[in-house]
């Protein structure tokens, strides 16, 4: 896979998580019951005392880390914003391993949602990792290098050569 494809698979994942992130951060301060094909478990996951951390929803604490993430990824790429995805992604991976073991250990529900967005993290973590690990690889896009080698000065005019 190309530096390019990658960053665009990394976008595009990030974007499908902000919109999960985004449509249960309305549902809460919407106060309506999320869309839901397991019956109640979506809404028994969003209502429970696991569905704020201090004071404040985990569906924003999502969409803020989504944005975070799509910001890393749209800074110029070098070490430090591929360094930085890879942290933001690995906090998330590990938040949303939190979360869904809340869920399955101390809710006793699980909201497919949340399932949903634990998935794009850990994909997005394992492909910024790799994408970390990578470095620097010129895309194909990207022209090659310049091998010219300069030419010797030309002499002045009525100067002979030996």
């Amino acid at each position: 896979m190309s530096a390019r494809t990658l960053r665009i698979t990394l976008l595009a994942l990030t974007l499908i998580g902000l919109g999960v992130a985004s449509y249960l951060t309305y549902v809460h301060y919407a106060g309506i019951k999320p869309a839901c094909t397991a019956g109640e478990s979506c809404t028994k996951v969003q209502t429970s005392q696991y569905s704020k951390l201090a004071g404040v929803p985990v569906a924003l604490i999502g969409l803020i880390g989504y944005v975070s993430i799509l910001t890393s990824l749209l800074a110029p790429e070098n070490e430090t914003s591929r360094f930085a995805t890879v942290a933001l992604t690995v906090v998330g991976f590990g938040f949303s391993g939190y979360l869904t073991g809340r869920e399955l250990f101390s809710i006793h529900a699980i909201c497919e949602w949340c399932v949903s967005s634990a998935v794009i993290m850990t994909l997005l973590m394992c492909l910024s990792i790799w994408r970390f690990l990578r470095g620097d690889q010129p895309t194909r896009d990207a022209p090659a290098p310049s091998r010219h080698v300069p030419a010797e000065p030309a002499a002045p005019l009525g100067a002979t050569r030996q």
